[in-house]
């Protein structure tokens, strides 16, 4: 049966350089998006970028140029990028865009009709930094910086009047907050007495944003601005046909430190608005380096860039997906991305190619073998190839994407101890059908193992696909044709010699 498949990140603020952590939710939910694909789903993907506020305005300033010219001259940065990470968006959303601006006022509209918004003096600490105003209790803890005592006229969201409305949902729909640990985390924040949202900036003091549609001297609080993404660009007041088909999002996929505003501020924002909430918002870890996050002030920020050009993207995405279980933190070093890819890649995927190929050239005239009839050996791998589809299906609509990955491998490397134990190159002396038999069992295998690993590394699983004259298969048992010439490559994935490739790194940092 067809299902529908919406899923987004985040979109990125436009400061900041693209790392490791952008390109991580980015290549999840291309992944997601990719799965639900090979399954013939319905699936819009959308990313893109959050462009307003203070930070961006001062940036900006710095660089003598217009806040539109600054965010125009650093899109690129992150449109590059997902080009080079294989990234099949469906829409990128920029939050200076017309069609998102005139979005955001309707939403805005509608929550002040509806006497959720109302306007008050507040006096309090403001974060430059965070955008946002901080309590005496955050305030005292220091870990806020730019941190300004300001007095002013504001708008606020009722955002308490929906409190309990809230409390209720969540402990009703498991799957609203995944994973659980978070779940229990954003219940207890709700035991405590939930303020009301500060939506509005003075242009006097910050002009760079939406105007509201209700005083033309304020502009909105960038978050309210940013999370009306997700319901501007599938059709929210402006097409009623296509809102409905992709409303309500199947996932959110988000970093665990905008938890708050995502599982709070946004579906309090729907509760006005009388939307439905998202079927999920799935918080996923950091990835640290030496057990610290990746920060930009720390100089520990991995350049995706840089992996990229010197591994492929393909290895990237299949690293990324490998090592983190999702709703955990994962650590990153070079050793256990070099180690992840010869193991997985050039030991185990690549050798079986490798072998299966070589072998069909020199004792089958480079041709798919006929499978012949099967033994018990065959009957056991030809099962576990056609359950991979389901299973595989199974745990990415339970976001065990890591588990998925693995399950793939788990079937190459059967695949290479069957290759060991029927040994076809001895075969192929003493009983030529038995040899044809195992080289069309691993190749089919093989195929198989490929679909499914598609999603993850589509560049190189295509360039397999095409090596076997398997393009446009279905993960059947049984659909490789015998006779199909293979054709000639050279290793889809060299082996990395761990000190050779420290040694590298350590020459391009000598001046």
């Amino acid at each position: 049966m067809k299902h529908k498949f919406f899923v987004t990140t985040p979109i990125y603020y436009v400061n900041d350089a693209p790392h490791i952590g952008h390109a991580y939710t980015t290549i999840l939910a291309d992944v997601l998006a990719r799965f639900h694909r090979v399954a013939s789903d319905d699936v819009f993907f959308l990313t893109g970028l959050d462009e307003h506020g203070q930070k961006v305005k001062q940036a900006a300033e710095k660089r003598n140029l217009s806040p539109q010219a600054h965010c125009d001259d650093l899109a690129p940065r992150f449109l590059n990028l997902w080009q080079k990470l294989d990234i099949r968006y469906d829409d990128f959303i920029r939050t200076t865009q017309e069609r998102h601006k005139k979005i955001v006022q309707l939403a805005l509209q509608k929550v002040y009709d509806n006497g959720d918004i109302y306007v008050d003096e507040y006096e309090g600490w403001y974060s430059v930094a965070e955008e946002r105003f901080i309590t005496d209790t955050e305030q005292a803890s220091g870990q806020f910086r730019d941190v300004k005592r300001i007095k002013e006229k504001n708008y606020f969201f009722k955002m308490s009047k929906y409190q309990q409305q809230l409390i209720d949902y969540i402990e009703s729909h498991p799957d609203f907050i995944r994973p659980e640990h978070r779940r229990n985390e954003m219940l207890g924040f709700l035991r405590q007495p939930l303020g009301d949202l500060c939506i509005s900036r003075p242009k006097a003091r910050m002009d760079w944003g939406i105007e509201i549609p209700f005083d033309k001297d304020y502009v909105t609080y960038v978050w309210f601005d940013a999370l009306v993404n997700y319901i501007s660009v599938p059709g929210y007041g402006s097409d009623d046909v296509n809102f409905k088909k992709w409303w309500p999002v199947e996932v959110h996929l988000i970093g665990k430190d905008i938890l708050t505003t995502h599982s709070i501020y946004w579906t309090t924002m729907l509760f006005s608005l009388g939307l439905e909430l998202p079927k999920t918002i799935f918080a996923h870890g950091w990835w640290l380096i030496g057990q610290t996050k990746m920060s930009k002030s720390l100089g520990n920020v991995v350049n995706p860039l840089d992996l990229v050009e010197q591994y492929g993207a393909d290895a990237v995405r299949f690293y990324l997906m490998r090592e983190m279980v999702l709703g955990q933190d994962a650590n990153f070093t070079l050793d256990s991305f070099i180690k992840t890819y010869n193991s997985d890649l050039a030991n185990d995927f690549g050798n079986l190619l490798n072998r299966v190929g070589g072998l069909i050239a020199k004792n089958h005239g480079g041709k798919i073998p006929e499978p012949g009839p099967l033994t018990a050996a065959e009957v056991d791998i030809k099962l576990q190839a056609e359950t991979l589809p389901g299973k595989i299906a199974h745990l990415v609509d339970a976001y065990q994407v890591q588990e998925a990955v693995v399950s793939v491998v788990d079937l190459v490397r059967v695949l290479n101890k069957y290759m060991e134990s029927q040994a076809p190159w001895k075969l192929a002396k003493t009983d030529f059908k038995a040899a044809q038999r195992v080289l069309y069992t691993a190749a089919e295998g093989l195929r198989i193992a490929t679909i499914m690993l598609s999603p993850v590394m589509p560049q190189k699983t295509a360039a397999v696909l095409d090596i076997l004259g398997a393009s446009g298969t279905l993960p059947v048992w049984g659909q490789l044709k015998s006779g199909t010439v293979l054709k000639s490559h050279p290793p889809l994935f060299p082996r990395i010699e761990l000190d050779d490739q420290k040694e590298s790194l350590k020459k391009e940092d000598r001046p």
